[in-house]
């Protein structure tokens, strides 16, 4: 079992900065790939960005390529996501999730665990 804990949310005007955590436990950490993905209110669960065990390959969504930075920390057991430039249209509760051991890394059906979410609110 991996447990997924992610913090960092909360209310940022346009234009600003928040960076996500999500601490994970359980099953060794560093084994597999994590990604984070977010959902706003009526719309379905989106793929944000990705990286592997090691942190050597990352993956955005265009929609916030050049904005989002993914990181990770295996000796911490910790991913991030650094947001810069935030939007109104970024307002979403985030989650971060472990990769299972099949899928594509963009859709939510290949992660096998799952974080509670944080929300983030981007106002204008």
């Amino acid at each position: 079992q991996v447990q997924l804990v992610e913090s960092g949310g909360g209310l940022v005007q346009a234009g600003g900065s928040l960076r996500l955590s999500c601490a994970g436990s359980g099953r060794t950490f560093s084994d597999g790939g994590m990604g984070w993905f977010r959902q706003a209110p009526g719309k379905e669960r989106e793929f944000v960005s990705a990286i592997s065990w090691s942190g050597g390959s990352t993956y955005y969504a265009d929609s916030v390529k050049g904005r989002f930075t993914i990181s990770r920390d295996n000796a911490k057991n910790t991913v991030y996501l650094q947001m810069n430039s935030l939007k109104p249209e970024d307002t979403a509760v985030y989650y971060c999730a472990r990769r299972g051991n099949s899928g594509s890394r963009y859709y939510p059906s290949s992660y096998a665990y799952w974080g509670q979410g944080t929300q983030v609110t981007v106002s204008t």
